[in-house]
């Protein structure tokens, strides 16, 4: 990309110093984005990026069982917690505490990413997100999101795909 695109320089380094070592670490150049505001919120991101909502990913933890696993769900959707404990076949499933999210990824909620955590973690991978030619995901940074396309996200992030999207009536 030249200098005289109109599109900010994109490199790793945008990307929260962890996530980045994780990209080389994988050889993954990728698109990151660093904005001045948050993209904290699917929304946020979403409006930073100019994206359909439905193109963030949402990299949520919750408790099965209490064992940390990570749903991979797109933006403009919710997690319904009964197909998790289905699918996981746990007795209890709850969203996790921020703490427990940043001692089991490495990373604050608002900036997790789909892959590159402090522990291995079981992930859950919604189906809805094969809709998209490409999708958006935390760089580990509330401030950092990056470009990738979602079957290599879902397969980097040793996800199995699920349906374990709400159900709008």
């Amino acid at each position: 990309m030249s200098t005289s695109d109109a599109t900010p320089a994109t490199t790793t380094s945008e990307a929260h110093p962890r996530f980045a070592e994780a990209l080389r670490d994988l050889g993954l150049d990728v698109e990151v984005r660093r904005f001045p505001d948050a993209t904290r919120t699917a929304v946020e991101a979403a409006a930073a990026v100019g994206c359909a909502l439905s193109q963030i990913v949402k990299s949520l933890i919750f408790e099965a069982d209490g064992v940390p696993v990570l749903v991979l769900m797109d933006g403009s959707s919710r997690v319904d917690l009964d197909l998790v404990r289905a699918e996981l076949g746990a007795a209890k499933v709850t969203r996790a505490r921020a703490d427990l999210v940043r001692e089991t990824t490495g990373y604050a909620i608002g900036g997790v990413p789909p892959f590159g955590h402090r522990t291995q973690t079981r992930v859950l991978a919604d189906r809805g997100l094969l809709g998209h030619a490409e999708v958006w995901a935390a760089a580990g940074h509330p401030h950092a999101v990056f470009r990738i396309g979602p079957a290599a996200l879902v397969e980097l992030a040793g996800g199995t795909l699920v349906d374990v999207r709400e159900r709008t009536a």
